[in-house]
């Protein structure tokens, strides 16, 4: 009988803990699943310097048709996977849209889940992931920025960077940690044939080079205000800029004789693999590829439509299609890219003394 005593209220107490454990399993889950928001980790350029946008207004539309409250992180391509990379054990957002190669990055380190989102089939094949890890939304192409007001005749070539006048008048960002920062590497390379000829032109450059800068997004203004004469940046960034900073211009750097290069930049988007809100992720994503927001990519946010079905005739689509006009659009090997980007990295490092 002393045992029973002794027993029972351990075996009582045990039941009301097991039952609040249950209780809290369950209350735990059901507000994880039922919590009405949806957090983004975005590579710069896509949100409006005065809310006025492509993601201020999508953002807008969606919180409005599903009652889901976007919370919005940004900063360089690099920064959003590093710190997603960091959060893995704990992960704290839902979506992840960074510029190549960084979307395979993080691919390839596991953060990503499988998700096909609604009006991917749409997108062509090079734009997303087989494996349905990632999908473009907004299409766009790198390019450079020159100010139109102090440059009567604006640059033309790698080359002519290298003059003595564009001493501490030109910066790009940094490489590894911004997506068009990097994409200064795959272009280089690309136009003067490879990495040693490369780097041993970012090394000359590197004199009239102010310094790294993690965000892109930030030297557009000091090249309107004349701080800067050049920088790097692409194409949908800096022509949505262009309507706030009228010394602005887009270019594309030709090496010597040849023709001024590009290629696709676009902003892919993934769902993050342990997404806290991982069903709110999925209807984001099917939103952000919706005809809606579609049609409002190059109208709002100057860039081009990811989907091929949308045939965008505004004012802003025809004069983005101008810019490209002459410009030799070439295909980096991202497969390569993502394999030996570290290498890229140090070896760009090693050459500029970064």
């Amino acid at each position: 009988m002393r045992t029973h005593a002794l027993n029972q209220p351990l075996a009582v107490l045990g039941a009301l803990s097991l039952a609040a454990l249950t209780l809290t399993a369950c209350g735990g889950t059901s507000a994880a699943s039922d919590e009405k928001v949806v957090t983004v980790y975005s590579a710069d350029g896509l949100k409006g310097e005065n809310g006025d946008g492509w993601y201020d207004k999508v953002f807008k539309e969606f919180e409005k048709e599903t009652g889901i409250k976007v919370k919005y992180v940004e900063g360089g391509s690099g920064e959003m996977v590093q710190r997603a990379v960091r959060e893995k054990s704990n992960t704290q957002a839902d979506v992840l849209v960074t510029l190549p190669p960084f979307i395979q990055q993080a691919d390839a380190k596991g953060l990503l889940a499988a998700y096909e989102p609604k009006g991917a089939d749409q997108v062509d094949a090079a734009d997303k992931a087989p494996d349905a890890k990632w999908t473009s939304v907004v299409n766009n192409y790198f390019g450079f920025i020159y100010n139109k007001k102090r440059l009567a005749d604006p640059p033309r070539t790698w080359e002519e960077l290298l003059d003595p006048a564009y001493k501490e008048k030109i910066q790009y960002s940094t490489p590894g940690v911004a997506g068009d920062g990097t994409a200064v590497l795959i272009k280089a390379m690309h136009d003067f044939g490879g990495k040693e000829p490369a780097m041993e032109y970012l090394k000359r450059l590197q004199a009239n080079n102010v310094g790294p800068s993690a965000s892109t997004g930030k030297l557009a203004p000091k090249v309107d205000k004349g701080e800067l004469l050049v920088a790097n940046g692409d194409v949908q960034m800096n022509y949505a800029q262009s309507k706030d900073m009228p010394n602005l211009a887009i270019w594309f750097p030709a090496k010597g004789d040849g023709k001024p290069t590009s290629f696709a930049l676009p902003y892919a988007a993934g769902l993050l693999a342990k997404a806290p809100h991982s069903e709110n992720g999925k209807k984001l994503l099917d939103f952000l590829l919706s005809e809606t927001a579609q049609r409002d990519v190059s109208a709002v946010g100057g860039g081009f439509a990811a989907r091929k079905d949308i045939k965008a005739t505004d004012a802003n689509a025809t004069e983005l299609n101008g810019l490209l006009e002459g410009v030799e659009i070439f295909e980096p090997d991202w497969a390569d890219i993502g394999t030996n980007l570290d290498t890229y990295i140090d070896a760009w490092k090693t050459a500029t003394g970064s």
